[in-house]
């Protein structure tokens, strides 16, 4: 029992916190012998023709502002074609976007179907009008900073660059609720290990909220993938190329109204994660794909698969440890009561919407791995659907996007 308790320890630690420490020590040693990671750019006359795609379902209280936040890019109008491509929308979103009024130059292309399929589906029916060497993608629900394009197109001027991912920014209210206390600390760690990730070699996924790729890498995926930003952007590393992290070009989003509507974005990402390393078995051979394979493994598989069962095993073998009368297990079953007790306070707070964040962040981390296990449940059926009902957000956007 003590072996399997050592051993769930270290899952849970080395996955929440050890992989960032050999993160940190590693990215100094690459640091003291070739320095920090240069990003070279382009000159303003070589700048690259980009293809701005914003995907959208049912977005008619967004798209006005999404319209606007596009076409106050700082980079120049004529090397920017925007086109927006709509699955099944049902209300005004594609009216919105053909009637309004666009500055003169601009090259906005409105493409709609009624047929809803889900956003991969929407994003393979355009991509054969892509004729430009970098293609970004985003959300219509999310505010991309003035010089994002800039800052992703500079990455381009090396060859070996395949994709590169922007930073998602989780607004937060002015009256925290458990969701954007928990989702926004959560979001920052995250852009922590990705930025690590990138300068040690390679982000292992984007986030769909902004990411770019080198169009002539493109390739269609299955229909059925359900996080179809993650997959595109590993097959693309695993041909050779490094997807880089680039914190300056971020994309804001509203934190999710309730847990509850937080949950459900949870579960679909774990059975889509957890569908993703099912397709991508061969990266997990660190003999082959190296130090590539080892980011993956401590930085998404452990997430999704062996950490949210270590989490039930520590607990439940440390109940007859505890019961040895040996202070330190007594300490540490002490101690995960705790942690599960000011989880459930943060649950009570959230029902009553009151603010305590010392209780959020462990409310938010218990149904983080809850969605694991629903999510696994949902992978195993094969239950969850591409098509799925997106998660209100939170009515109002505070962080200034500049």
């Amino acid at each position: 029992m003590e072996f399997i308790f050592f051993l769930a320890l270290f899952i849970i630690f080395y996955t929440y916190i050890g992989y960032g420490i050999v993160l940190f020590c590693l990215i100094k040693l690459k640091r003291l012998f070739k320095g920090h990671l240069k990003v070279e750019g382009f000159k303003e006359s070589d700048l690259p023709k980009v293809t701005f795609v914003v995907a959208a379902y049912n977005e008619e209280d967004w798209i006005d502002g999404k319209i606007t936040n596009c076409l106050d890019f700082d980079y120049p109008i004529e090397k920017i074609e925007f086109l927006l491509v709509t699955d099944g929308s049902s209300d005004d979103t594609p009216k919105r976007v053909e009637e309004f009024n666009y500055p003169a130059g601009v090259q906005w292309s409105l493409y709609h179907s009624p047929e809803r399929r889900g956003k991969i589906a929407a994003v393979e029916r355009i991509m054969e009008f892509v004729k430009t060497p970098i293609t970004i993608y985003t959300d219509a629900n999310t505010m991309v900073n003035k010089m994002a394009i800039r800052h992703i197109v500079a990455h381009y001027k090396n060859d070996k660059v395949g994709a590169v991912a922007g930073e998602k920014r989780v607004s937060m209210e002015e009256v925290d609720s458990a969701n954007s206390a928990g989702e926004g600390f959560y979001w920052k760690y995250e852009s922590t290990l990705k930025r690590w990730d990138s300068e040690l070699y390679s982000v292992v996924g984007a986030a769909g909220e902004l990411f770019s790729l080198r169009t002539e890498l493109y390739q269609a995926v299955p229909k059925d993938t359900v996080i179809e930003d993650f997959y595109m952007t590993l097959k693309i590393a695993m041909k050779g190329y490094v997807v880089r992290y680039e914190d300056k070009a971020y994309a804001v989003e509203s934190a999710s109204a309730t847990v509850g509507e937080e949950l459900k974005r949870k579960i679909r990402i774990s059975a889509g994660g957890l569908q993703a390393i099912s397709r991508l078995i061969p990266l997990l051979n660190i003999f082959k794909y190296g130090i590539l394979s080892f980011q993956y493994i401590s930085h998404r598989v452990l997430r999704w698969t062996l950490t949210p069962l270590a989490l039930i095993i520590i607990f439940l073998v440390n109940i007859p440890l505890a019961l040895m009368d040996k202070p330190f297990y007594i300490a540490m079953l002490l101690g995960q009561l705790a942690f599960y007790t000011m989880a459930t306070i943060g649950y009570m707070l959230e029902k009553r919407k009151m603010k305590f964040k010392i209780f959020f962040i462990p409310y938010y981390f218990c149904v983080m791995n809850y969605s694991v296990y629903m999510g696994f449940i949902r992978f195993v059926k094969g239950s969850q659907s591409v098509v799925w009902e997106k998660a209100k957000r939170l009515e109002t956007n505070k962080e200034v996007v500049e």
